[in-house]
């Protein structure tokens, strides 16, 4: 029996444009008034995944939200941190140095904004075409305080150059980190036990929930873990190839309400 659904934004949860139909917003009320646990699951941060929550009454006591890509297991109503895994000030001048060979820019996040290094000359970071929730503050690596809390690092720039990044990595930084990829011009860089299959474990904890009662949904390289976790993974239409192949079900696109068709046909009828 699925007691808990967890669902990716981008890509799964929002249609093209960024929004959720009134069909699955009505799917998806159902299934909580049913007792089932609906989780957002995000790399955003809970400001930016506010107006979701809200739309979908998950705002209440009781109610948790999985936030920087499984970084952060929080409380919907007052934010309470129940899990939570860092960078340090050791880990982002590491990053940041990297960032510099490889000639992309980067930024780093914590609860309340985005840091904003000086990048590559004639690269800038496209990070604020996107993240729209939080403030940007330039930074001087040089003046960071020593008990720096970072929730995640990223490389955002034209994919092409990111990918050729991407090859670059040293193999040591991909054994130090958890990296990966929540879009195709954004790479993601975090505390080595984040994932979100590890964010759900945590909250599972929490909620005597065990995975093979939860079902998720997502469609991109950062919802690999999640899909891998849960009893039953779902896979949305539009998903990449590497998550359709980890998952036990495909549903329809997110432009065709494929959240909505699959908590109906596993939770809603169960």
């Amino acid at each position: 029996m699925i007691k808990l659904v967890a669902i990716d934004l981008d890509g799964t949860l929002l249609n093209e444009e960024k929004k959720i139909t009134t069909e699955t917003q009505t799917v998806l009320k159902r299934a909580k008034e049913q007792g089932v646990k609906v989780v957002l699951c995000s790399g955003r941060p809970l400001l930016g995944i506010a107006h979701y929550l809200d739309e979908l009454g998950l705002r209440e006591s009781g109610d948790f939200a999985i936030t920087y890509n499984g970084g952060l297991v929080q409380k919907t109503d007052t934010g309470k941190i129940l899990s939570e895994k860092i960078l340090t000030k050791s880990d982002v001048v590491s990053l940041y140095a990297l960032s510099q060979e490889l000639g992309v820019p980067m930024n780093f996040i914590d609860l309340e904004k985005v840091y904003s290094p000086a990048p590559p000359a004639g690269k800038p970071s496209l990070y604020g075409n996107i993240m729209k929730a939080l403030p940007f503050v330039s930074v001087s690596m040089a003046a960071l305080p020593d008990d720096l809390k970072i929730n995640k690092a990223i490389f955002c720039t034209d994919q092409q150059a990111l990918d050729q990044a991407i090859e670059q990595i040293p193999e040591f930084i991909t054994e130090k980190y958890t990296i990966m990829k929540s879009r195709p011009f954004l790479l993601e860089i975090l505390n080595k036990e984040v994932d979100k299959g590890k964010g759900l474990q945590a909250l599972g904890r929490h909620l005597g929930i065990r995975a093979d009662e939860m079902m998720t949904l997502g469609d991109q390289e950062n919802d690999l873990a999640m899909i891998r976790y849960a009893g039953l993974g779902v896979a949305m239409g539009n998903a990449i190839d590497d998550v359709k192949a980890a998952a036990q079900f495909i549903t329809r696109t997110n432009t065709e309400d494929g959240v909505a068709y699959a908590v109906e046909k596993f939770v809603l009828n169960q």
